[in-house]
């Protein structure tokens, strides 16, 4: 089983936890912030991952972005050489009238990119609305996935194709797609011997 622990301790921040990859979604994660506890049990129970989280800290920033670190660092630990992976994986998810579609590479060269094809949707809603009654903003979310990819090694390309809602719905139905995604790209193929890379390794 496929598995590593979570950990990060510096002057600002206390993380700790454990991840495992082929799980059945089960999660509990317990951070400062309610809508990333939100967003990360939806991520974990749909992408099939057991994950357990704890996080302290100081400053917002501090807290979120190391907390991308650790869970990235964890999943590159877990996926070893990624021998056997499947590692690419796409998914598309509606949440009422919010569909966004979220697209991997798990490459060792790590970015994220964002598009909106949606016409219609106000960009400059993302900088101006929070989740819910709190302090969470779009911004916050971006922040952590930035860390995430960084550290995990994945090519992120997410779009959203219809943002008729709020950020609520916006976040849920991209985190959601970043665990089905995920979860395909992580996927042992039993018919691929090695590598999933004409190089033989992927950093």
């Amino acid at each position: 089983m496929r598995k590593a622990m979570i950990k990060r301790k510096t002057n600002e921040v206390d993380i700790n936890g454990e991840l495992t990859l082929d799980g059945s979604g089960q999660a509990l994660v317990k951070t400062p912030f309610e809508p990333l506890n939100h967003l990360l049990t939806l991520f974990a129970f749909h992408g099939l991952f057991d994950l357990n989280l704890q996080a302290t800290g100081d400053l917002a920033h501090h807290i979120i972005e190391d907390l991308g670190i650790a869970l990235g660092k964890s999943f590159k630990e877990a996926l070893e050489d990624k021998s056997g992976i499947a590692r690419y994986g796409s998914f598309s998810m509606t949440m009422d009238k919010v569909v966004v579609e979220v697209n991997i590479d798990i490459s060792g060269r790590p970015s994220l990119h964002q598009k909106i094809t949606d016409n219609e949707f106000d960009k400059g809603r993302l900088s101006k609305e929070t989740f819910d009654d709190t302090n969470f903003t779009f911004n916050h979310a971006q922040e952590f996935l930035e860390s995430f990819c960084q550290h995990a090694g994945l090519s992120v390309v997410y779009v959203i194709k219809s943002g008729d809602g709020d950020l609520h719905h916006i976040l849920e139905a991209l985190f959601k797609a970043l665990g089905k995604a995920l979860e395909q790209a992580v996927k042992i193929d039993p018919r691929r011997k090695g590598v999933p890379s004409t190089k033989g390794i992927i950093d």
